[in-house]
């Protein structure tokens, strides 16, 4: 396994080229032992965890789709809370990956493109989760995959939103790129904002995160 700063080749693959063919090339070095992805962890995202966590428990057949999923411990969270659910991901090396480590999940692993959905997923989901995913992508994308997030969720579905947070006008080199609030706010197009909130890292107050919770109220 690579012992170098997963972190440093991670930027240096990102900025390498194509804005989003870093991904499968970062998770074929992973596989290859030659890098490591640096979001790869044991458990899932915290937030997301609190968030499902107090929510009901009568969610049983109800659809979800998580948005890049990677590895899949989000969406494995997910399926585990009764939920029919999808993990999608860019990078056909994570999605073959996350099916090895989770043999015989319930989810349905699919490789796709959050800038060009497959048309039968439009608002097909009664859950869409996006954590820390459209962070990945420049801004100059960010608008089409704030609107490919969005196209996701069914009439009477709910959107839950993770992102690092920056304030308004700092600009950061990355990936990751953190949103600010316009960014953040701007997935309640067309949709109803329930809740945004920032949230200080509690071992690093220097980071903070946004939590976002939206519903698609229209038939």
């Amino acid at each position: 396994m690579s012992t170098g700063d997963p972190d440093a080749r991670t930027r240096e693959l990102a900025s390498a080229g194509e804005p989003t063919a870093w991904f499968e090339e970062l998770y074929a070095e992973a596989a290859d032992g030659r890098a490591t992805v640096p979001w790869d962890r044991e458990a899932p995202t915290q937030l997301v965890q609190e968030w499902i966590a107090a929510r009901p428990t009568d969610d049983e057949g109800r659809s979800a789709i998580v948005v890049g999923c990677g590895y899949g411990r989000d969406a494995e969270l997910v399926a585990r809370h009764g939920y029919r659910t999808t993990g999608f991901d860019i990078s056909p090396t994570a999605i073959g990956d996350a099916r090895q480590r989770h043999t015989g999940s319930p989810v349905d692993y699919r490789v796709a493109d959050l800038l060009d959905l497959p048309a039968e997923w439009h608002r097909a989901f009664d859950l869409v989760v996006e954590s820390m995913n459209v962070q990945a992508l420049p801004v100059d994308l960010r608008p089409a995959a704030i609107d490919g997030v969005r196209s996701l969720v069914a009439p009477g579905g709910t959107l839950f939103v993770v992102a690092v947070a920056r304030d308004d006008g700092v600009e950061t080199d990355g990936p990751p790129w953190p949103l600010d609030r316009a960014e953040i706010e701007a997935f309640g197009t067309g949709l109803v904002v329930r809740s945004i909130e920032r949230i200080v890292d509690a071992n690093d107050p220097g980071i903070s995160r946004w939590t976002a919770e939206l519903t698609r109220d229209d038939a």
